[in-house]
């Protein structure tokens, strides 16, 4: 027999699993387990959540009486220091199960009476805005009792993060790491990426192209959700190969009201068919804006970049150029003048050809430049060739790749110090009265003669000429 046909022994493995149940017990277990072995990691994942320093201890399947039933959460999280005692109970969820609300409600009832800190909730569910959690509960229930929510895509991405890019102090611990990334990381652990759109996508889809989508429409909202749970999808993906925290960019009213966000989205779908976003990426030199045009089956990436202060329109120009000497031809760029709101556009592959292609009219100054890539947008709702998914996700990994890690912003030359005048001495001739330095201290001009003290007179009011 091949030894391509063993299964090699792991930790953690992925033979066996049985169905929906098994599969949720056994990544329960598996990540409970390495969360209490190997403290960065757990640290990574717990800190955010105002957890203390430590290593947790964590248990699965443990017993609560809630009244005359017994409720049974998948796991329990606790971690001490000092005085000080959080504790959180865990629900998980695999594949395409989604959380309940009345499950979710009975939990909270129990770490109210048990006095603990926080219900956390693991699914593949994304949620759309930071913080908002995917499945709404009674807040009345979360007076005393916090509710956390993590994607398995932001648990891998967290392994994955801390252990190629941040370390990990032990070896040992480093290698039990990265078993649970491989565990995660197969198709039978049930942590899934981001593989649908939702069941309404090719509904709104076609109502935009047709014009009859209305603002009133319960799809475009869950649509413009699912957009937004892409875009920090692609957020962790992103860092998880940068070795960063890739986020996306939201306003701070944003963020106090996804509402908000989410009615925005709508009105730009039914408006002007699109769907739109924006992806901070650390010491990048501008946030990478993302619109995926549903009437013109496009989507773009694309940065705005502050021109030079200083040099000619032409100088500026070749400034940019010179950055992307690894962008396709086919990437467009765009220079706006001071106090202008339409620019000139062209493609790269005719501005490096001519350059004076992007000057504005008239000899005004560049104010900034936009440097956008457009490729077809994918319209089926899943994975794979032709999916929405797929399209944006491969656009905006190769706009960052050949644009966006290569762009630095302009800083200006710093002041150079002025180099003091220095004297140029002239050499001065020297007379025969003049002392030197081969004269002794001692020695003094010869005394004048007689006839040399009698200074020569011209007689007053004589005609006669000097003696």
């Amino acid at each position: 027999m091949s030894e391509e046909t063993w299964h090699r022994a792991r930790i953690i493995p992925t033979s066996g699993i049985g169905g929906p149940e098994e599969q949720e017990r056994r990544a329960t277990s598996a990540l409970m387990a390495v969360m209490s072995v190997v403290p960065d990691f757990s640290k990574a994942l717990l800190g955010p959540l105002g957890a203390p320093a430590g290593t947790p201890a964590t248990y699965i399947e443990v017993p609560f009486d809630l009244g005359e039933k017994r409720v049974i959460p998948d796991g329990l999280i606790r971690l001490r220091r000092g005085s000080r005692e959080w504790t959180a109970l865990v629900e998980v969820k695999t594949g395409k199960n989604l959380l309940e609300t009345d499950q979710l409600e009975r939990y909270l009832d129990v770490a109210k009476a048990e006095g603990f800190d926080a219900l956390l909730t693991i699914s593949n569910e994304i949620p759309p805005i930071p913080g908002q959690h995917p499945t709404a509960v009674d807040k009345r229930k979360l007076r005393k009792v916090a509710i956390h929510h993590w994607s398995w895509s932001f648990v891998l991405s967290t392994a994955i993060v801390q252990k190629e890019h941040r370390g990990v102090s032990d070896p040992e611990q480093a290698w039990i790491l990265g078993e649970l990334i491989r565990y995660l990381e197969h198709e039978r652990s049930g942590a899934l990426e981001l593989e649908d759109m939702g069941q309404n996508w090719v509904t709104v889809r076609e109502a935009v192209n047709s014009g009859t989508l209305r603002a009133t429409d319960k799809t475009a909202a869950e649509v413009a959700s699912r957009f937004d749970a892409l875009l920090r999808y692609a957020s962790l993906r992103l860092g998880q190969r940068l070795g960063t925290d890739v986020t996306q960019l939201l306003s701070r009213a944003e963020l106090a009201n996804p509402a908000q966000r989410i009615s925005s989205q709508v009105a730009s779908l039914v408006q002007a068919g699109e769907l739109s976003g924006a992806i901070r990426i650390p010491n990048a030199a501008a946030s990478v804006a993302v619109v995926a045009d549903l009437r013109a089956n496009q989507v773009h990436c694309h940065i705005d970049i502050d021109a030079p202060k200083d040099g000619r329109s032409t100088t500026r120009v070749n400034w940019l150029l010179r950055q992307l000497k690894q962008a396709a031809p086919d990437v467009r760029v765009e220079s706006y003048a001071t106090h202008a709101r339409v620019g000139n556009a062209e493609l790269l592959k005719d501005v490096r050809t001519d350059p004076k292609l992007l000057v504005p009219a008239g000899g005004r100054d560049i104010r900034s430049f936009r440097v956008v890539h457009t490729t077809p947008l994918g319209v089926k709702r899943g994975r794979g060739r032709g999916a929405f998914i797929d399209s944006l996700l491969n656009n905006l990994d190769a706009f960052y790749g050949d644009v966006v890690q290569h762009v630095k912003p302009w800083t200006a030359t710093p002041p150079r110090l002025r180099e003091p005048d220095i004297p140029v001495e002239e050499p001065v001739d020297i007379t025969s009265t003049d002392l030197s330095s081969q004269d002794g201290p001692d020695e003094s001009p010869p005394e004048p003669t007689e006839a040399s003290q009698v200074p020569r007179t011209r007689p007053h009011n004589s005609s006669q000429p000097w003696e």
